[in-house]
């Protein structure tokens, strides 16, 4: 296979798929049988059915870093997923992979985020442990198979194969199958076919996975510079963006602080998707696969950063995690989310009449674990505001997120 199959010489806006790329023709198929959209492929009908989906619109008023009523120019899951399905796109566009795919499997990959972002994650987990826990990933996997219910004939949003194990394995294969979160949501499609969970997923999953990494540490100094968290200054001595904030600062003039910030996370995420599309394609060349099965069969990730910037964007996050996710004004309005979520848990599970009416018809025939996973999914689908504002209906006092 010639080396320009892996992408050399692709000019910006070229399409050309290698033999590698995951194919809409020979997709694996659907869990339910339905006939072909005439104007769209397999993915591009995936990827329709994400963006219309309630779960998707929901991402809106869902956290990012900051609580919604923050600010109005902060990130929140929605944006944040939008940002993710564009570098996927680019990224994909350069290996000659499905963009479609990539980008289905982007915009569906937070789908299972609870409200206020990791802290109610954390709030979940800890209060779910006695049913099983809580993981937004395998709540991915759940919400597109079962929880979204609009269409006549199945529950869920019935996405290709190559989609559903996408969003199962974009981080990677699944270790232990009796304990993964994932593993035991993946179980719902043993019925149907396996998502060969001991296996990497499609280079068009792992290219959505490294999109979100170059997305959040980009976007999360942005935000946590206009939060003023983090001074121009501070970002001197980080990694990855030290040098280039250097360069930036020593041009740019009084009174110009946003136009430098932007420079700053435009270049960084231009150095991040080059050096990612430079990795892979060596990759690619040295593993010269003709199929797709090929990358899943590897061994190892296929789509990747060198070793250089990887190391970098560890640092990178190590960095935001001490000075932005971890800053006192971050978690005390984090702790006081996880509060909310927690008691709101609690209460729905002492009292299920609480929950709405079309939920009723599901507690009529849980027992106490499902019961337990039942209030879980409820909540997690809440948004920050309603979960806020349900806290306030139901309960004397209500923390004050700010």
């Amino acid at each position: 296979m010639a080396t320009e199959d892996y992408g050399e010489g692709l000019r910006p806006g070229e399409r050309s798929p290698g033999r590698y790329a995951a194919s809409a023709i020979a997709s694996r198929g659907r869990e339910f049988s339905e006939p072909e959209c005439p104007t769209r492929s397999p993915f591009q009908r995936d990827r329709d059915r994400i963006i219309h989906s309630t779960p998707f619109r929901r991402l809106l008023h869902k956290t990012q870093v900051f609580v919604f009523h923050e600010g109005d120019h902060y990130r929140t899951r929605l944006t944040h997923t939008l940002e993710v399905a564009q570098i996927a796109r680019t990224i994909a566009r350069q290996l000659r992979l499905d963009e479609d795919l990539a980008e289905a499997l982007a915009l569906a990959h937070d789908l299972g985020h609870p409200p206020f972002g990791h802290a109610g994650e954390r709030a979940l987990d800890r209060i779910m442990a006695d049913f099983g826990g809580y993981d937004h990933n395998a709540q991915s996997l759940k919400v597109v198979m079962r929880l979204e219910r609009k269409y006549c004939g199945f529950d869920g949003l019935n996405l290709t194969w190559e989609s559903l194990e996408g969003l199962a394995k974009h981080n990677g294969p699944i270790g232990d199958a009796g304990s993964s979160p994932v593993a035991k949501v993946a179980q719902l499609l043993e019925a149907w076919r396996s998502l060969e969970l001991d296996q990497y997923a499609s280079a068009e999953a792992q290219v959505a996975a490294l999109a979100d990494d170059i997305a959040y540490v980009s976007h999360d100094t942005d935000d946590g510079l206009r939060a003023r968290l983090l001074n121009l200054s501070d970002l001197k001595g980080a990694a990855l963006i030290g040098p280039v904030a250097g360069q930036v600062l020593a041009n740019v003039k009084d009174g110009e602080a946003p136009r430098a910030i932007y420079e700053i996370t435009r270049a960084i995420i231009t150095q991040m998707v080059s050096d990612c599309v430079s990795e892979t394609r060596g990759r690619l060349a040295d593993l010269k696969p003709g199929s797709p099965d090929d990358i899943r069969a590897a061994g190892l990730p296929v789509v990747a950063f060198s070793s250089s910037v990887g190391g970098a964007i560890g640092d990178l996050k190590g960095f935001l995690f001490e000075r932005v996710y971890r800053h006192r004004k971050v978690m005390r309005v984090m702790e006081g989310a996880e509060q909310v979520v927690a008691d709101l848990f609690q209460r729905y599970l002492d009292e299920p009449s609480l929950l709405p009416e079309p939920w009723q018809e599901f507690v009529a025939r849980s027992d106490e674990r499902g019961l337990g996973r039942l209030v879980g999914d409820f909540v997690a689908g809440m948004t920050d505001r309603m979960a806020m504002a349900e806290h306030r209906r139901l309960f004397d006092v209500s923390p004050d997120l700010r």
